[in-house]
C-alpha cells in the first residue's frame, strides 16, 4: 500500500485548524457475548486519515509552523501475534504510514501532556465518546497545573469533524477507485440474486448469494445489513428479518452493498420473483424508475442537494394521480404532502467511507450546492400497503432503485449502472432457460 493519499489528507486538514493540536482515536473493540469480540472495524475518520487498521491506536495532529502526524498504537508484541495475528508496531508503522513519529499506546497520556502545551487549541471529536472527553479534560487540566512553568494549557476545545467531513465529502481519485471497484462487485453481486431468486426459496438464500458474491471478490463484509424484502416486506423500509419463503406473482426488493477497503456501497433492486412483471407492478415500477431517472438528470454541479429529490417528488406525485393513489391536482398533492403515505423517505443520502457517510446537508439554512467529487445515493420508492381506499391490484407492492452517483465536471457518472434496472433487462437477466 502506498500511505501518500493520507499523507496528503493529513497535510490539508493540518493547513485548515491553522494551529492547534487534534487527537483523532480510532473505534475501540466491542464484545460480542461473553468471551468473543464483534470482528474489529476501525474509526471511519481516523482510517481516512491514516490508512491504519488495528485497534487501540490514536492520531495526533500538531498544526503551525512545525507541523507533525503522531502515532500511537499497539507495540510490536511476537508472543500476541502468535494468537492473535500481524501487528505493526510503532517503528514499523511510522515508516509505513509516513508519519513524523510513532510511540506506543501506553505511552499516550504522557506524551499528550506534553504535545498539549502552548497549543490554543484542543481539536478532538468533541461529545462522540463520554470516556475521551473526560479523558482529554482530565489530561488539559494537568497541562494547565504547570501554568507557573510557564506552560498553558489549550483555551479552546473544538469539535475536529467540523473540519474533518467537509474534507471527507469530495472524494480524491484513491477514494474513486476504491468506490468504482465496491460499486463493480455489487452489481454482480445483485445479477447473482435476480438470477439465483425464484419462488419457494427463502430470503436469506437469496442473501447467501449476496454475501457470497461480495466475499468471493474480496470485499469480506457488506456495508450493512442487507434487506431482501419480498412481498409485503418490501413496503417496511429497514426490514432486516430476511427469513420469508419467495411466492410466485410477488416482488422481491434488495437493498444491499458490499464494503471494500473501507468504502461503501448501496444498491436498490426491485424483480418479481417469477421473473415477469405482472401489468399493476410494471406501471408501478415504471413509475419509480422515471423518478430516478428525473432525479439522476438533476444531479449535477451546482444543482442544490435538494433538486433530485424535488425531481423524483414530482414524477412520483403525478404518477400516484394517475394511478389513483392521491387525488387532486398536481401542485394540490405537493402542497399537502399527501404522496408521502407512499413515497415518506428522502432521495438519497452522501456515499462513501460509512454508507450513510458524513458531510452536512445545509450550509446555514439553505441547501448546499453539489460539487465535482461528491457522491450520493439516488433512491426514489413507492410503498403501497392495503386500504379500503388503494386498487387490489396495487397491494403490498413496494419497490425502491437506487444507484451510487459521482457529481462530475460535466454531469454524473452512475457508479452502479451494471446493475439491471429497466424491466426488459431484469426479464432477460432472471430467464431460466
Amino acid at each position: 500500500m502506498t500511505s501518500t493519499p493520507y499523507a496528503e489528507r493529513r497535510s490539508r486538514l493540518l493547513a485548515r485548524m491553522q494551529r492547534g493540536i487534534a487527537v483523532i482515536p480510532t473505534a475501540p473493540e466491542v464484545p460480542r457475548n461473553g468471551d468473543t469480540h464483534y470482528e474489529y472495524r476501525h474509526d471511519s475518520d481516523f482510517y481516512y486519515l491514516t490508512g491504519f487498521a488495528e485497534p487501540e491506536a490514536v492520531l495526533v495532529l500538531v498544526a503551525g509552523d512545525d507541523p507533525k502526524s503522531i502515532l500511537f498504537c499497539r507495540d510490536k508484541d511476537i508472543e500476541r501475534e502468535i494468537w492473535d495475528g500481524f501487528r505493526h508496531g510503532p517503528e514499523a508503522a511510522q515508516e509505513t504510514f509516513g508519519l513524523a513519529a510513532a510511540y506506543t499506546i501506553d505511552q499516550l497520556d504522557e506524551k499528550l501532556i506534553e504535545l498539549m502545551g502552548n497549543q490554543p487549541i484542543l481539536f478532538y471529536p468533541l461529545g462522540k465518546d463520554a470516556d475521551w472527553d473526560q479523558r482529554l479534560l482530565k489530561l488539559r487540566a494537568a497541562v494547565q497545573a504547570k501554568v507557573r512553568s510557564g506552560i498553558r494549557a489549550p483555551d479552546e476545545v473544538r469539535d475536529i469533524r467540523a473540519l474533518l467531513h467537509e474534507a471527507r465529502l469530495i472524494k480524491d481519485s484513491h477514494e474513486l477507485g476504491i468506490m468504482r471497484r465496491a460499486a463493480a462487485i455489487t452489481t454482480q453481486a445483485h445479477r447473482r440474486a435476480m438470477r439465483f431468486a425464484r419462488p419457494d426459496r427463502y430470503e436469506y438464500e437469496v442473501e447467501a448469494e449476496l454475501l457470497h458474491e461480495f466475499c468471493r471478490h474480496g470485499a469480506r463484509h457488506p456495508a450493512y445489513t442487507s434487506i431482501v424484502a419480498s412481498g409485503a416486506n418490501a413496503c417496511v423500509l429497514h426490514y432486516i428479518g430476511n427469513d420469508c419463503q419467495l411466492q410466485d406473482g410477488e416482488l422481491l426488493l434488495i437493498d444491499a452493498g458490499c464494503e471494500l477497503e473501507g468504502y461503501a456501497s448501496d444498491v436498490t433492486r426491485t424483480f418479481p420473483v417469477n421473473g415477469r412483471f405482472s401489468s399493476a407492478q410494471k406501471d408501478v415500477y415504471e413509475l419509480v424508475l422515471a423518478a430516478q431517472a428525473a432525479a439522476i438528470g438533476a444531479t449535477r454541479p451546482g444543482a442544490l442537494w435538494n433538486a433530485p429529490h424535488d425531481a423524483a417528488v414530482r414524477v412520483l406525485a403525478q404518477g400516484f394521480i394517475d394511478l389513483k393513489l392521491c387525488h387532486g391536482s398536481l401542485d394540490e398533492v405537493l402542497e399537502t404532502e399527501s404522496y408521502k403515505r407512499f413515497y415518506m423517505h428522502r432521495t438519497g443520502h452522501w456515499m462513501g467511507m460509512d454508507v450513510h457517510d458524513v458531510g452536512d446537508y445545509k450550509i446555514g439554512a439553505d441547501w448546499r450546492p453539489l460539487q465535482t467529487g461528491m457522491v450520493l445515493t439516488v433512491e426514489p420508492g413507492c410503498y403501497i400497503r392495503p386500504a379500503d381506499d388503494v386498487p387490489l391490484e396495487l397491494w403490498n407492492i413496494g419497490i425502491r432503485i437506487e444507484d451510487d452517483v459521482l457529481v462530475t465536471a460535466t454531469g454524473n457518472e452512475v457508479l452502479t449502472l451494471n446493475a439491471p434496472k429497466t424491466v426488459a433487462d431484469i426479464e432477460e437477466t432472471m430467464r431460466h432457460d
